[in-house]
This record gives C-alpha cells, sequence and structure tokens, in this order.
C-alpha cells in the first residue's frame, strides 16, 4: 500500500500529531505551522490528507477549522477522531528542583483556557503566553534552558522535547477531549490500519432565506419527523453583515438514498441552501487504541 501524506498541526508531539499517530500510524506526517496551512496543503495537492482539530469538550468548536472550510477552502470531511486530551505542567530537567517558579508559562491558547484552575492555585500572578500549539511550547522550552520558563503540553511533547513533567493531569475537568476531522479530496483509506465497526456521520452547512418568524423552527421540523437526530447545532457569522449566520448540522447518521435527501429537498424547498460538508466514519482513541 502506497503511504499518503497527512497534513497536521505541526511542530512534532502536538495532539495533532499523536491523532495522526493513532489513525494513520503507516503514512508520512507532514507538520504545519498553522491550520490553514494544513488546509492549503490538501488543497494545493501538496498533501493527500490534513487532520485538524475541530472541537474540545471544555472550550466548543475550534472556530478557525470550521471558518475555513466555509470560507476558503472547498474540502470534504472523511473522518472524525476523538483522543483524550491530558494537559501536564513541564520545565527543562534544569529547573526541575522543588520550589522553582517559571517567570513565564506557554502554550496554546485552548491549554491555557483548560487548565485555568491549575495556574491559579498554582502559578498565581505568573503570566503566560499563547504560541502556535502545546508542542511549539515544549520545543520553546527545551530550546531556551537559560531562561525561567515552562510549558503545559502532553506527555508526546515531553519526551520529544527532554522536558520533565513537574505535574500531571492539571486540566480543570476529568473529561477532557478533542475531536478531530481529517478531510480531503480523495478517499481515505481506515481499512489499511482498522478493522473496526461502528458509527458514521454527516454534516451539513444550511444558509438560510430572508430573515422571517419561525425559520429555524422549520429548519429542525425536517429532521424531526425524519426521526434524524442531530447531535450538534452551530450558528457561524457569514461575513457578510452582522445578524447574517449560517448553521452547521451534524447529523448521527451517513448519508443514506431517502431520509437525508428528503430533509435537504424540503429545507431548499423552503429557500435554504444545504451544503453537504462531508459524511464519514467517526473514531475514538481509548488508551491508546483506535475504536470505531
Amino acid at each position: 500500500m502506497t503511504s499518503k501524506k497527512i497534513a497536521f498541526l505541526g511542530p512534532k508531539a502536538t495532539f495533532t500529531d499523536l491523532a495522526v499517530s493513532r489513525l494513520f500510524p503507516n503514512d508520512i506526517k507532514m507538520p504545519m505551522n498553522t491550520i490553514p496551512d494544513c488546509l492549503d496543503a490538501v488543497r494545493d495537492g501538496e498533501a493527500n490528507h490534513a487532520l485538524v482539530p475541530i472541537e474540545n469538550a471544555l472550550e466548543g468548536s475550534v472556530n478557525i477549522t470550521m471558518d475555513y472550510l466555509i470560507h476558503e477552502v472547498t474540502l470534504p470531511i472523511k473522518g472524525e477522531v476523538t483522543i483524550p486530551i491530558q494537559q501536564h505542567y513541564m520545565v527543562h530537567p534544569d529547573h526541575a528542583y522543588s520550589g522553582f517558579k517559571p517567570d513565564m508559562v506557554y502554550s496554546h491558547s485552548h491549554a491555557i483556557a483548560q487548565c485555568r484552575k491549575f495556574l491559579h492555585k498554582e502559578l498565581r500572578g505568573i503570566p503566560y503566553e499563547y504560541v502556535t500549539s502545546t508542542a511549539a511550547a515544549a520545543k520553546m522550552v527545551m530550546e531556551n534552558p537559560d531562561i525561567n520558563i515552562a510549558a503545559i503540553a502532553n506527555d508526546m511533547a515531553a519526551a520529544e522535547y527532554g522536558l520533565t513533567i513537574v505535574k500531571q493531569n492539571i486540566h480543570d475537568y476529568e473529561h477532557n477531549h478533542t475531536k478531530f476531522i481529517v478531510v480531503s479530496n480523495s478517499e481515505v483509506d481506515y481499512a489499511g490500519h482498522l478493522t473496526v465497526e461502528g458509527d458514521a456521520k454527516t454534516t451539513l452547512m444550511i444558509q438560510l432565506p430572508a430573515d422571517h418568524s419561525g425559520q429555524l423552527h422549520q429548519v429542525l421540523s425536517a429532521f424531526s419527523w425524519r426521526k434524524l437526530n442531530l447531535s450538534k447545532i452551530e450558528s457561524r457569522p457569514m461575513k457578510t453583515g452582522l445578524g447574517n449566520y449560517l448553521f452547521i448540522i451534524d447529523i448521527e447518521m451517513g448519508l443514506d438514498d431517502v431520509l437525508i435527501p428528503g430533509a435537504i429537498s424540503e429545507l431548499e424547498a423552503l429557500g435554504c441552501k444545504v451544503t453537504v460538508m462531508g459524511s464519514y466514519s467517526c473514531f475514538k482513541v481509548r488508551s491508546g487504541v483506535v475504536q470505531r
């Protein structure tokens, strides 16, 4: 089987890297600087697939991912993987002694937000600064042993960059997970790595016609009477003016020949514009094992 190129938010040992390693263990990993860079790489043919974060259980949607797919590139969603997120407080080995207090803590903005209780209680008054990823924070600490800094990142990053974990699992809530999506212009062969059975999902983007009373209720009714279970409804600005929104809806089933096409036809009859963003398999990572 020919290896594929998978673009992901780098550098090495980000949570996205962890997800890629679980879902595509035999393929070529391409770390990128930003989420738009990952998506552009697929659009431009530099990568076969991209794996990017879409939602965190504590912080909600990763807006840059969805907005870029809506407004900048047209790439279908081909899969979803959810992994547990464990944030750790780590320092350079030279600073791994009792009583060390950093002058600055570095991490991704979502990681900082997920660990506010720890920062408030254990590192009160110490400033923090956002970087492009948790792994970038760990790399910064590794490359600057003479500066009193620390990072919040995962254990993969600690191992990759030779840091010492001072305190494990510092995130505010136990059930911390991040959902990633695979986007591609070609088919994704999960069978090469996995033998699993399970759930599927279909994601629709719906633009409503001119605003009038009860419009959203009519849209949801198209799914309700067909007994189509919606796991997520999210509004995103259309960027055409205040008050102009579109809706992203996740349906808990794959695209069939009757129910979902019937709902789409009903919505279009109401004047809505409906785009199928993807119909795809869903996976979960538990204790290092990928499950669907």
